[in-house]
C-alpha cells in the first residue's frame, strides 16, 4: 500500500474507539522508504506502538566500505542511531493527546558501541531498518487521526531525511567513525600478537562524570603510561599511539585510597566493548573475553564443581556438584570463577573491595593458628599462577590492604593521584625481604562438566510466560527472579532484554535434557554471531542489544532451580 492509503485509513477511523487503530497495521510505501506499522498498542496509556522504517541500500547511499566488515557496520549503525535519536527527540510529544500520545522514541545509545536491533544495516547491500516507537494519539480513548497524521506525514519524514540518508552526513564524520572502528579492531588484533591482555592509551580519560553518568569527567587527570610498560602501536588511521600494555600473566594494581585503582579496573572492564569518540576510553581496549569476578552473597548456584577452591566441608557437602539457593561470599566467588572458565574467559578482573576475603587470601599467621587441614578453602592466591600456567588465564587484581599477591604478580602497578607507576622491581624486593609465604600445595585438577540443562515443569509446553526486566539488575520469569546486578559488565538494559529473550528461546528450543550447558550456549552464540537477533526472535524487536557469550553463561548460571535444573 501507498502512504496515501494509510492517510485514507486514518481519516476513516477518526473519532472512533482506540481499537480502530489496529486497522493501520501493515506496510506503506512513502517513496524513499517503507513505513511498517508492526504492532499497535491497545490503549493510549499502554506501551507505545512499534514501527519500523525500511530503506533500500541504493537509496540510503552509504559507501560499501562503511558496512562491509562487522566492526565498521556496527560503527555505522551506532552513528545512525545517535543521529536518529537526536532528531526524533525534537518531535516527541509535539502531537497532542492523552497518556503516551505523541511520544516518539528510539533506543538511547550509551557510551559503548553495541550491536542493537534498533538500527540494522545489511552487510550485503547496505539496506537498513530502523525500529522505534510512537504513542498513537487519542483524546481519552478516542482516535485523533489528525495528530497521528502530523507524526507520520510531517515529523517522521524529517527524521528519516536527516538521519537515514548518507547525503545528510558530513563525509568526514562517516570516515572518522569508520577509521576509529578500524583502529580499535587493529588494537584488539595487536593484543593477541604481542601477548597483551589490555592496552590503555596515553591521554585516555578514565574517571567518569558521576555515579549516574558514564560520560568523561571534565578536568580529570589524563592517563600516561610508565616507560617500562609503554607500547607504541602504529594504527591504520590514527598512526602512532603510545600507551600502557598489560601483559599476560598476573598483574597487581595497588595504591592508596582514592588514587585511581578501581577507576583503572572499571575502565578495563568496559574495555571489552568499543567506545565512541570523545568518551575518553576509545583507546582503552581489553581482551574481549575478560570477566569481572566478585562475591555474590545469596546467589543461586547449581551443580557447579568448585572443588578446586573448596573441598572437605565439615558437613560432608558435595563441592564437586555444588548447589545452593543462598551462596556465601566464598562459595559464590568460587562458583563465579569456575563459571567464567566454562565460558571461555582468558582474563579475570578482580577488585579486593568486592571479593570475599577468605576466598582471596589466607595469611601465614592464620595458617599457623588454624591449621590448613582444618580449612576447606583453597584461596585464589594459591591458584592464580596455576590458572595462568596451566589454563592460560591471566588475572588483573586491585589490592589495597593485603601484600600477599606481591609474591605471585608478574607486574605491579601503583596508582598515585590517577597516574600509574611500575613498581614491580621494588615490590618484589620488599616481598623477598619479608619472606616467602606458603600456600596449600594441592594439585590443580580442573573442574567437571557443567552438566545437562533441563527446564522445570511449569515452563514446558506453550503456556504463557510473563517476564519483567529490571534495568541491568536482572529480570523475572513468571514469579522467579534472575539476579544480574553483580554481573558488572552488563552495560545496557537492552542487553538484559536480550538475555531474557535468550532464556525464553533456549527453554523452548535448546534445553531438551540431552545437551550440556557448554554445547547449548556455544551453539546458540554461534548462531547469534551469524544471524544476529533473528536467531532468537522472529520478526522485528526494537529494544535488544547484544550481550557477550560470558553474560549469557552468567545469566543461565544464576537462574534459580525454579526455572532450570542443571544436573
Amino acid at each position: 500500500m501507498k502512504g496515501s492509503d494509510l492517510k485514507d485509513i486514518l481519516y476513516r477511523i477518526d473519532h472512533r474507539g482506540y481499537p480502530a487503530y489496529k486497522d493501520t497495521k501493515g506496510k506503506y510505501d512513502f517513496g524513499k522508504y517503507i513505513l511498517s506499522i508492526d504492532h499497535v498498542q491497545g490503549d493510549p496509556f499502554a506501551s507505545p506502538s512499534k514501527l519500523s522504517v525500511h530503506v533500500k541500500g541504493s537509496v540510503a547511499g552509504f559507501d560499501r566500505h562503511l558496512y562491509d566488515e562487522k566492526h565498521r557496520r556496527l560503527s555505522l549503525q551506532d552513528l545512525i542511531l545517535r543521529k536518529f535519536y537526536d532528531v526524533m527527540g525534537e518531535y516527541t510529544f509535539k502531537a497532542r493527546g492523552s497518556g503516551k500520545s505523541g511520544l516518539m522514541s528510539v533506543s538511547k545509545p550509551s557510551q559503548e558501541i553495541l550491536e542493537r536491533s534498533a538500527v540494522q544495516v545489511n552487510e550485503n547491500d547496505g539496506s537498513l531498518i530502523v525500529r522505534f516507537r510512537v504513542g498513537f494519539p487519542a483524546r481519552g480513548r478516542t482516535v485523533m487521526s489528525d495528530e497521528l497524521i502530523k507524526i507520520l506525514f510531517d515529523y517522521l519524514p524529517g527524521c528519516v531525511e536527516k538521519a537515514l540518508f548518507a547525503g545528510s552526513y558530513k563525509k568526514d564524520d562517516l570516515t572518522r567513525a569508520a577509521d576509529l572502528a578500524d583502529d580499535q579492531n587493529f588494537i584488539r588484533s595487536e593484543l593477541v600478537k604481542r601477548g597483551l591482555k589490555a592496552f590503555v592509551a596515553d591521554g585516555a580519560v578514565l574517571p567518569r562524570k558521576s555515579g549516574i553518568s558514564d560520560k568523561p569527567m571534565k578536568g580529570a587527570v589524563v592517563f600516561k603510561s610508565p616507560e617500562s610498560l609503554a607500547v607504541t602501536l602504529e594504527l591504520p588511521h590514527k598512526g602512532s599511539l603510545r600507551g600502557m600494555g598489560i601483559p599476560e600473566g598476573v598483574t597487581l594494581i595497588v595504591g592508596g585510597g582514592y588514587h585511581g585503582k578501581s577507576t583503572l579496573l572499571k575502565a578495563l572492564e568496559a574495555g571489552v566493548y568499543d567506545h565512541i569518540r570523545g568518551d575518553g576510553r576509545e583507546y582503552v581496549i581489553t581482551d574481549d573475553t575478560a570477566f569481572k569476578l566478585r562475591a555474590e552473597d545469596g546467589r543461586s548456584v547449581q551443580n557447579t564443581d568448585i572443588s578446586m577452591f573448596i573441598r572437605n566441608l565439615p558437613n560432608g557437602r558435595d563441592t564437586v556438584h555444588f548447589s545452593t539457593e543462598d551462596a556465601s561470599g566464598s562459595t559464590s566467588q568460587a562458583a563465579c570463577t569456575v563459571e567464567a572458565m566454562e565460558a571461555g574467559s582468558e582474563l579475570f578482573l578482580i577488585d579486593e573491595d568486592t571479593s570475599a576475603t577468605n576466598f582471596m587470601i589466607r595469611d601465614e599467621l592464620m595458617q599457623k593458628v588454624v591449621h590448613r587441614d582444618e580449612e576447606p578453602i583453597i584461596p585464589f592466591i594459591g591458584r592464580v599462577r596455576e590458572l595462568f600456567e596451566k589454563k592460560g588465564i591471566s588475572t588483573i587484581l586491585v589490592a589495597g590492604s593485603s601484600g600477599s599477591y606481591f609474591y605471585e604478580a608478574d607486574v605491579v602497578i601503583q596508582m598515585k593521584q590517577y597516574e600509574p607507576f611500575d613498581i614491580t622491581v621494588d615490590a618484589k624486593k620488599q616481598a623477598a625481604e619479608a619472606g616467602e609465604p606458603t600456600h596449600a600445595e594441592i594439585p590443580f585438577e580442573g573442574f567437571g562438566s557443567p552438566g545437562i540443562v533441563r527446564v522445570r515443569g511449569e515452563f514446558k509446553g506453550d503456556g504463557r510466560i510473563k517476564t519483567k526486566v529490571f534495568g541491568t539488575d536482572g529480570f523475572s520469569v513468571n514469579k522467579e527472579s534472575v539476579e544480574l546486578r553483580y554481573v558488572e559488565q552488563l552495560k545496557d538494559v537492552e542487553q538484559t532484554n536480550t538475555l531474557c529473550t535468550v532464556l525464553l528461546y533456549m527453554m523452548k528450543n535448546v534445553f531438551d535434557g540431552r545437551r550440556d550447558l557448554k554445547e547449548s550456549v556455544d551453539g546458540l552464540y554461534e548462531r547469534l554471531e551469524k544471524e544476529s537477533f533473528s536467531a532468537i526472535r522472529a520478526g522485528g524487536e526494537d529494544s535488544l542489544a547484544m550481550p557477550r557469550k560470558q553474560e549469557i553463561y552468567a545469566m543461565i548460571n544464576r537462574c534459580r532451580c525454579g526455572i532450570l535444573e542443571l544436573s
